[in-house]
């Protein structure tokens, strides 16, 4: 790990309790210290304040800090203290704050979180919280399945936009699936919303299901060497996928279209791997989706699509 220099000093820490008092004043302070020791932004939050924002909620056992009427509030001492030390350990372990605080947001939901699953952050959510409404399905689904499921955040937040649908959370991680279930239990989904342990389709022998969602693995061997170190403290098994990072979303192609019903969709995100997935198919034309909230690297393909390039799967 990097030599990281600014873990605060006793007389650092005495100053800052003493001087330092309300809301405002702190997150000034952590995002000062955040520019100051470079640390790296991506897991949840893109700018320094709202991570900053994120670990002094916990702190006060409160909800996202969206009110800008909090700002002028005091915290006490040992609340102070509480919010400085978890400002050191986000810079000197380089550990992204869902792991700190043990919570993650998606879709506007609040998911548990750890080591054991990716901290949740795909464009997929815009999607969502649209129902899906850009795709020409036939009827609100009733079967959908999130392949890939890590924290289950996918699988719960389309729980949530479908109250009629049931959702398999599949993955191949049993340690994930744990995260997941606790999630599951959280949000009271237990009647509707799945865990499968499964490599891929394996276990999905005969299913079928209107709404096929997945974010799986997809960074190549090259960014895997270069990602800075808060992405080490995720799962690798989330993140790598071969030398290209297309491993399994070529079995995922491949296999899609017997998984899907007459009017079903695959979505599926593959981020900086879509130059590569459109390199290795030229001809197929994918759906690639845009986001008003900042995203790219997910498409989608109708089953009659998945059908109609099944021999260009088959073959890579």
């Amino acid at each position: 790990m990097a030599d990281y220099n600014p873990m605060f000093s006793e007389s650092d820490i005495n100053e800052a309790l003493d001087t330092l008092v309300s809301v405002h004043d702190w997150l000034r302070f952590a995002v000062s210290r955040f520019n100051e020791a470079g640390v790296y932004l991506g897991h949840g939050t893109d700018n320094p304040w709202d991570e900053a924002a994120a670990l002094l909620a916990h702190c006060l056992f409160l909800p996202p800090l969206t009110d800008d009427k909090l700002l002028g509030v005091r915290l006490t001492r040992p609340e102070r203290r509480a919010f400085i030390d978890l400002l050191a350990q986000r810079i000197e372990l380089r550990m992204p704050a869902a792991y700190l605080t043990h919570q993650a947001y998606f879709c506007q939901l609040p998911f548990y979180v750890d080591q054991r699953v990716l901290v949740p952050r795909s464009p997929i959510a815009e999607l969502i919280n649209e129902k899906f409404s850009r795709f020409e399905l036939a009827a609100p689904p009733e079967r959908i399945l999130d392949l890939c499921t890590g924290s289950g955040c996918i699988a719960i937040a389309c729980a949530y936009a479908f109250p009629e649908a049931q959702v398999d959370a599949v993955d191949i991680s049993p340690d994930a699936l744990a995260v997941a279930d606790i999630n599951i239990n959280e949000h009271g989904l237990l009647d509707r919303v799945y865990p499968i342990l499964s490599d891929g389709y394996d276990a999905l022998t005969g299913q079928q299901y209107d709404l096929i969602v997945t974010n799986p693995p997809y960074v190549d061997a090259d960014d895997m060497a270069d990602l800075p170190e808060e992405y080490r403290h995720e799962p690798e098994l989330g993140l790598a996928s071969g030398h290209d990072g297309l491993e399994l979303t070529r079995r995922i192609l491949a296999q899609a279209a017997a998984h899907l019903t007459e009017q079903g969709y695959l979505i599926c995100e593959v981020g900086n791997s879509m130059v590569e997935l459109q390199d290795r198919y030229p001809d197929v034309q994918f759906n690639w989706l845009e986001f008003t909230a900042g995203g790219l690297g997910v498409f989608a393909l109708s089953k009659a699509q998945l059908i109609a390039y099944q021999h260009l799967f088959e073959e890579s």
